[in-house]
C-alpha cells in the first residue's frame, strides 16, 4: 500500500530474547509486522497480539488502495465536488496526512501517485515524461485538493481523478494503533515494528536504557549507520536503493543528493511521515522543523560528489539522547 516502492530503509531491532520477553509476528501491508511483550504471562502476551494483528489486518483494509472496496480505492475513482464518507481510520489518516503536507511545505503529499506514474513504464520500468505529461498530473497532485469535513467524515475532491496513496504514513499509523491496543490490555513493555521502517517503543525492558535498533544503509545492507536505544517514542526511516529515486512532490522530479532519512517522533504516525519528507527537505529546512518541534530528532545521509567522486555525508538534527539515545 505504498508510493515508497524505491525505498528500502532498514530499522531494525537488536533485542536478545530476555526473562519474560516473546517475539510475534504477522504479514500485513506487503510486510512484516512484529511485537516484542515482556509479560510473565505468555498466553495473556499471544492473546494480545493477535488481537494487534487482527486491527492491522482490519486497518489494511480501510486504508490500501489495492483492495477494492478499501476507503482510498473509493477515493482514487471519485468524480470531482461528489461527497464521499469515510470511516474514521481513513479520514483520521488523511487529516493527519493534510498536517503533514501543511507542517512539510507539501514535502510530504499522499498524493503524489499521479507524478509518480509519470516517470513509470506499465510494467514500473522508469521512463522520462515529457513538460506536458508532468504539467497535467502537477493539476491532480497536492493535499490541497483533498476537502475533509470532520464534522460529516466526509471528503470531496476539488480535481480529479487523484490518486491517494498512504503508503508513507499508514504503517506509522497502525503502528499506533497497535499500542493503544496493548495499553487497553494493560501491556506497558513492548516495542512495535511496521516492517522495516516504522518502530514504536513503549516502556524499555527492565534493568535498560531502552530498546536497541540497528539502522542499516539502504544502499548497503550490511554497512550500520547507527545503534540507537529507544524509548517512549518512534522512529521511521526512508531510504533509497542503489538505482532507485523518490519523486519530489514540490517539482515533480527525481530528488537528488539523499540516500536515507530517518526521524523520530512522540508517535509513528508523525515519525513515517517525517522520514519522507526529510528525503526532499533542504538541510536548513530540517534543521528549522526540529526547532520548531522539540520533540522531532532527525538523520540524514547527504550524497555530495568531492572530486567527482560519490561521498556520503551523515547530519543530525534535534538533541538526540533523551529518548534516543546514540552508542
Amino acid at each position: 500500500m505504498t508510493e515508497k516502492r524505491q525505498e528500502t530503509c532498514f530499522v531494525r531491532s537488536d533485542c536478545q530474547p530476555t526473562p519474560g520477553m516473546k517475539r510475534f509476528s504477522h504479514e500485513a501491508m506487503a510486510t512484516t509486522f512484529e511485537i516484542l511483550i515482556v509479560h510473565e504471562d505468555e498466553r495473556y502476551a499471544r492473546q494480545a497480539a493477535t488481537a494487534a494483528f487482527n486491527e492491522v489486518d482490519r486497518l489494511e483494509g480501510e486504508l490500501s488502495r489495492f483492495l477494492e472496496n478499501s476507503d482510498i480505492a473509493r477515493i482514487n475513482n471519485l468524480p470531482a465536488r461528489q461527497p464521499l464518507q469515510l470511516g474514521l481510520d481513513a479520514f483520521e489518516c488523511l487529516r493527519a496526512s493534510a498536517q503533514m503536507y501543511a507542517q512539510t511545505n507539501g514535502a510530504f503529499d499522499v498524493t503524489v501517485g499521479t507524478l509518480v506514474k509519470c516517470w513509470r513504464h506499465e510494467d514500473g520500468s522508469p521512463r522520462t515524461p515529457s513538460p506536458e505529461e508532468l504539467a497535467r498530473a502537477r493539476l491532480h497532485t497536492g493535499v490541497h485538493l483533498l476537502e475533509l469535513d470532520k464534522p460529516e467524515h466526509t471528503i470531496r475532491l476539488s480535481a480529479s481523478p487523484v490518486r491517494v496513496d498512504l503508503g508513507g504514513i499508514g504503517k506509522g499509523y497502525a503502528v499506533d494503533r497497535v499500542a493503544e491496543l496493548l495499553g487497553e490490555w494493560s501491556i506497558e513493555t513492548a516495542l512495535i515494528s511496521g516492517g522495516y521502517s516504522s518502530v514504536l517503543a513503549m516502556e524499555a525492558p527492565p534493568g535498560t536504557d531502552g530498546w536497541p535498533l540497528t539502522l542499516s544503509d539502504p544502499a548497503d545492507r550490511t554497512k550500520i549507520v547507527a545503534r540507537p536505544r529507544l524509548r517512549a517514542g518512534a522512529l521511521s526511516g526512508s531510504g533509497v536503493a542503489k538505482g532507485g529515486h523518490i519523486i519530489s512532490p514540490r517539482t515533480g522530479r527525481p530528488a537528488e543528493g539523499r540516500r536515507a532519512a530517518w526521524a523520530s517522533a512522540p508517535d509513528a504516525t508523525t515519525g513515517d511521515a517525517l522520514s519522507t519528507a526529510f528525503m526532499i527537505m533542504e538541510p536548513d529546512e530540517i534543521e528549522q522543523y526540529c526547532a520548531r518541534h522539540p520533540k522531532v530528532l532527525a538523520m540524514v545521509i547527504l550524497q555530495e560528489k568531492s572530486d567527482g567522486a560519490p561521498q556520503d555525508t551523515i547530519l543530525h538534527f534535534g538533541r538526540w539522547g533523551e529518548n534516543v539515545l546514540l552508542t
